[in-house]
């Protein structure tokens, strides 16, 4: 038997996997509450939780060994991102560590303070790469800023930051212009470096699909547990098929989004020209479900409506926005259906 044979198809954690889960769920409960959420919307950007979240070893980890990292796989990133979207963290956790790996795979990463995040990078996400200036998710708090321009990857430097752009995802986003920047740097050019880059789109939609999941299932909990506490006639309002119907459709959503985001994962590390569809897939999916979800589970709370206080409130509008934070997420789509039709023509 092939031995990848197996993990094709089973996608089970590791206790490795399920201790390390457990650890990050473990710090942004304890660092990442809904008050400290709120302290930092008009940044975007919570500092002191990114520095704790540096010393956890969580861009590290990211990072190959050869470059000083800890050789982390993508399934292992995965489950960060779940428990970074459960908390919604503000801290750009996922462009970094994107940036940084691509950093490393074009042999660019020389600095240290990248690798343990006390230089924060980031990378435009967008599928298809626009001409001047463009929306970049942490534009507004990165040191560095790696995007593509034609055939080249440039790595921008500005000696003041762009400003922050207010957004629906709270995310510390700015618009970038290349031209703009106090130093650019050309890291490589050609066929083999746009690949590169593309390598890293996939990996942002991926742990981004995965942030989404960890999103979608907290903000089914806060539901769940409001249905079991507010009575209609004497019963819980979790009993009446007009809610338990809906939250029993988003547990489904939950489990088809991780085990293809994990699948996603496993695939990009391990033979990534077999299934390159499935990355993009995962972020197509969970960017249109978790939208549906967060708004469901803003209904199920009906008497509250949609009020900024409520942390239903707050995971709807980030289910949206982080979703669009790297472009219409109909190019990925469109990626998607590319890749599929290569294929099959390539049967025929």
């Amino acid at each position: 038997m092939d031995r990848y044979e197996l993990r094709r198809l089973d996608y089970s954690l590791s206790e490795d996997h399920v201790d390390l889960q457990t650890a990050y769920r473990q710090f942004f409960k304890t660092h990442s509450d809904i008050e400290a959420l709120r302290a930092a919307e008009p940044s975007g950007f919570d500092k002191s939780l990114w520095e704790r979240l540096c010393a956890m070893g969580a861009t590290t980890m990211a990072l190959p060994e050869s470059v000083g990292g800890d050789g982390a796989t993508l399934v292992d990133l995965t489950l960060v991102a779940e428990e970074l979207g459960r908390s919604l963290a503000p801290v750009p956790w996922i462009d970094h560590v994107v940036a940084a790996r691509l950093l490393a795979r074009l042999g660019a990463l020389e600095s240290e303070d990248i690798v343990n995040g006390t230089q924060l990078v980031a990378i435009d996400p967008q599928q298809v790469a626009p001409v001047g200036s463009r929306l970049v998710p942490a534009g507004s708090v990165a040191d560095h800023i790696v995007v593509r321009d034609g055939d080249s990857i440039v790595q921008l430097g500005f000696s003041s930051r762009p400003a922050r752009v207010d957004n629906i995802g709270k995310l510390p986003m700015a618009w970038v212009d290349p031209a703009a920047a106090d130093t650019r740097t050309v890291l490589a050019s050609g066929s083999q470096a746009v690949a590169e880059y593309q390598r890293a789109l996939d990996e942002w939609r991926l742990l981004t699909a995965a942030a989404l999941v960890g999103l979608v299932e907290e903000t089914m909990t806060i539901a769940a547990e409001f249905a079991k506490s507010r009575y209609t006639l004497g019963v819980p309002i979790g009993t009446l098929q007009g809610i338990s119907h809906p939250l029993a459709n988003i547990a489904i959503t939950v489990q088809s989004g991780r085990g293809l985001a994990r699948r996603a994962a496993w695939f990009l590390d391990n033979e990534p020209d077999e299934r390159p569809e499935l990355a993009p897939s995962a972020f197509v999916f969970m960017a249109e479900e978790a939208a549906k979800a967060a708004t469901m589970a803003v209904h199920v709370q009906g008497g509250l409506g949609v009020s900024a206080e409520a942390a239903a409130t707050a995971y709807l509008v980030r289910a949206r926005g982080w979703a669009l934070a790297g472009g219409d997420p109909g190019a990925s789509a469109v990626r998607i259906a590319q890749i599929v039709a290569a294929r099959e023509s390539s049967e025929v």
